[in-house]
């Protein structure tokens, strides 16, 4: 939804004087890199592996604005005919490719990533310094959209002229407070890294820090050793490791036979390439015929931590999981593979 607003809205701030249906071109195109979400049809696997991909992609942006434009066009010669002059749709298609470059920085900006080079670059990009779901963000974006028309209908009943292009001014306002925002939080997410890194033991090969819903004080940290992932809270205003919340550390799991062929399968290969920090735990159990399964989980440290009442920790979102059946031979190992809860 997120998405849809910063099209409309950016689409308020002139493009809609220029090209008609130019709200709602850019409001569809601002979304349209997520229809990626129908590969979830065949499986979870083959969704997770292909959200984020192509359509979120620079090669992709230009190629999804025509089709929208092209789509309007169609729309706009169905409705009128070819006898009325049409419009300048070229607006129309510097709009939507606008408001697609805004899909991608909306999701650089989270810690979940996106791969804006690919297929000639596949490594994935994340900012990590606004959460995946930001309602300052929301608000700035809803109140620029509804506003104009609170003030039009009180206008109305005062008799005042009614405005053709209403809103221009909210538009320019709210993107300004985006910004701002977006600002405040980039400086406050390269503290907390620092805070982390001082905090560090030696021999840290890398620290990340993961962002808080609302406030830009907050912030999550994971510190990668060889050996370990240590887990930590970091407050920015007070320039400390937050003591209520003691540091945990997730010790790497010795390379063992059920690991590789877990890491070897359609889901490791895929959440792996994805993972920056992956977390694969390793466990037996046995059936009511006795017979012995082993359950690797993917997990990623980035996402085990508490927000908004989630225990993330404990139950991390984006994880999967492989059930093998080690007396198998090679090759026949893999007997179901799992993400999000949902079966391959």
């Amino acid at each position: 939804m997120t998405h849809v607003l910063t099209g409309a809205v950016l689409a308020r701030t002139g493009f809609n004087r220029k090209a008609a249906y130019a709200t709602w071109a850019m409001a569809i195109a601002a979304e349209l890199p997520d229809i990626d979400i129908v590969w979830s049809v065949i499986g979870p696997v083959t969704g997770f592996e292909h959200h984020r991909g192509i359509t979120h992609t620079f090669l992709g942006v230009p190629i999804e604005a025509a089709l929208v434009t092209w789509g309007f066009r169609a729309f706009y010669r169905w409705r009128h005919g070819t006898r009325i002059g049409e419009p300048n749709f070229w607006w129309l298609y510097g709009g939507c490719v606008v408001a697609l470059l805004s899909h991608l920085l909306l999701d650089w900006t989270n810690n979940y990533g996106l791969r804006p080079f690919f297929p000639f670059n596949p490594h994935w990009y994340a900012g990590s310094f606004v959460f995946i779901f930001e309602p300052i963000l929301f608000v700035l974006l809803l109140g620029a959209l509804v506003a104009p028309a609170l003030f039009g209908l009180i206008n109305s009943e005062v008799g005042a002229k009614k405005e053709m292009y209403r809103g221009r001014g909210w538009a320019i306002a709210a993107l300004i407070g985006v910004v701002a925002m977006y600002a405040v939080r980039f400086v406050e997410h390269g503290k907390a890294i620092a805070l982390a890194t001082a905090d560090a033991p030696e021999g840290t090969i890398s620290v990340f820090a993961s962002p808080h819903p609302v406030t830009p004080f907050v912030w999550s940290t994971v510190t990668e050793t060889e050996q370990s992932y240590q887990l930590s809270r970091v407050d920015t205003r007070r320039g400390m490791i937050d003591p209520h919340h003691p540091s945990d550390t997730i010790f790497k799991p010795p390379v063992k036979l059920g690991l590789l062929v877990a890491k070897r399968s359609d889901i490791g290969q895929v959440y792996l390439d994805w993972s920056m920090y992956p977390v694969l735990l390793q466990a037996t159990r046995t059936d009511d015929a006795n017979h012995p399964w082993t359950d690797v989980t993917f997990e990623d440290a980035r996402f085990m931590y508490d927000v908004l009442g989630f225990k993330w920790r404990d139950n991390p979102p984006m994880s999967g999981v492989v059930t093998l059946d080690m007396s198998q031979s090679e090759g026949h190992r893999v007997i179901e593979t799992k993400m999000g809860g949902r079966t391959e």
